[in-house]
């Protein structure tokens, strides 16, 4: 039943993407963009990587929705038609998609317990993580304490990148006051 889920929320992600694709206007295909993330969330907790869902769901569907919003409001809502053929981005995309398929090969199998990745710090973490940490839950015991400079990283990139949309979209402004 989990993979007939999966297998539906898969297949509106891919249907939403192609939605994307099509419209011109700005307001909706960031709201599709928002819905994408929010879907994209719904695979990561199908996949038990709820940590991974709770991020996408709050800077994808959150953050960045509102971000592309309010720069939509600073610029016009309506995209125009290329004046080139979409041929070399096309090729491009290709190439990338083909090029991180190929990547994909050698990974060894979803959940499997043998990967070298459950191998090499992960035990460590599960058998030392509450008595070092002295939080119970070890995936909390990752994310606040092994992984906390990772995290107050991530929220600085977040941070950064809105105080750049915000500085950009600004200076277009006074721009437009000036004219």
């Amino acid at each position: 039943m989990e993979t007939l889920i999966l297998l539906a929320v898969l297949s509106f992600l891919g249907l939403t993407a192609l939605a994307i694709l099509r419209l011109r206007d700005g307001v909706t295909a960031v709201m599709l963009a928002g819905l994408y993330s929010l879907l994209s969330a719904g695979v990561f907790v199908l996949m038990d990587a709820v940590d991974v869902a709770f991020t996408e769901a709050a800077v994808g569907a959150g953050i960045s929705t509102v971000l592309l919003l309010a720069t939509l409001h600073r610029t016009s809502r309506m995209t125009h038609r290329p004046t080139h053929t979409p041929l070399i981005p096309l090729i491009v995309v290709m190439v990338t998609g083909a090029a991180l398929v190929y990547g994909t090969l050698d990974m060894p199998a979803y959940g499997d317990p043998q990967a070298p990745i459950h191998q090499h710090v992960g035990p460590d973490y599960l058998r030392d993580g509450p008595n070092t940490t002295g939080v119970p839950n070890v995936v909390t015991a990752v994310l606040a304490s092994y992984r906390g400079y990772d995290t107050l990283g991530e929220t600085t990139v977040v941070l950064t990148a809105a105080i750049g949309v915000l500085a950009l979209l600004r200076g277009r402004r006074q721009g437009k006051e000036r004219s």
